[in-house]
């Protein structure tokens, strides 16, 4: 991955942050599209300090926005002189019941975990097909494999990015694009590290996952432990690399064995 140029939307905290710094590790120029300009600076500082030939960037981005999005990644094209990998990481759920929710939540899931991986791969794939060359890695989740409650929408938009990346993976092969999908676990942040205050950590999902629900959740994984960011970002490394040259349509759960699906 050394000098390939990599856009990680919502790169700037949690599972988005330990990507964006594992793309680094490997000499990567990663552009931190973030609605959060102070906490995508944040990261970008600790990229430009790694002093191994990795760079960052940030550049403002709201990925339900098709406008704002098709700007971002014209100025990123320009900018970088091309873009080798996308990562979608951008996604927020709150956990209540389906019945529980407003309908301005519904729509806010729906925009931000399916809505935004369309618009980011629609904006780049013409960019990619023209370079015959190209790898997509969105971030899925087990609840969009299997249902999950409290869950709903998310996990119908979910399992929506999973079905759209097989889809556009069939469309596009043919000009050398690949596209994948990582399921993490639940990761939770530790409460210090929530820095940005439109995270789904910081608007109650905090409150939910109490230690006493943790636990119940550490004992449903076969592996009986929480899973970590850079666990998840460590899949999204290698489904992006050229180590993953022939694989594309396909969905790796980092979820210590939840689902085996």
């Amino acid at each position: 991955m050394k000098g390939k140029n990599v856009v990680v939307t919502g790169g700037g905290t949690n599972i988005g942050r330990a990507i964006t710094l594992a793309f680094a590790v490997e000499g990567s120029n990663v552009a931190i599209a973030e609605l959060n300009r102070t906490a995508g600076e944040q990261v970008a500082a600790e990229v430009n300090a790694m002093d191994n030939g990795a760079t960052a960037i940030v550049v403002d981005a709201d990925v339900t926005d098709k406008a704002r999005t098709d700007a971002m990644m014209a100025e990123l094209v320009s900018r970088l002189g091309g873009v080798d990998v996308l990562v979608n990481n951008v996604g927020w759920t709150i956990d209540r019941l389906f019945v529980e929710k407003s309908r301005d939540e519904h729509v806010k899931e729906v925009d931000l975990n399916l809505w935004g991986a369309i618009n980011c791969i629609n904006a780049v794939l013409p960019h990619m097909i023209d370079r015959q060359s190209g790898s997509i890695v969105s971030i899925s989740s087990d609840a969009g494999r299997m249902g999950e409650y409290r869950e709903a929408v998310y996990s119908a938009c979910k399992a929506g990015v999973i079905a759209l990346s097989k889809s556009i993976a069939r469309e596009t092969g043919r000009y050398g694009l690949r596209l994948n999908m990582v399921c993490p676990g639940l990761v939770v942040p530790a409460q210090q590290d929530v820095s940005n205050p439109d995270s789904m950590w910081a608007q109650g999902m905090q409150d939910i996952f109490t230690e006493d629900v943790l636990e119940r959740v550490r004992r449903a994984y076969p592996l009986r432990r929480m899973g970590t960011a850079q666990e998840v970002a460590n899949a999204v490394v290698f489904l992006a690399s050229d180590a993953a040259s022939f694989i594309t349509g396909q969905t790796l759960s980092v979820s210590g064995g939840y689902t085996m699906m």
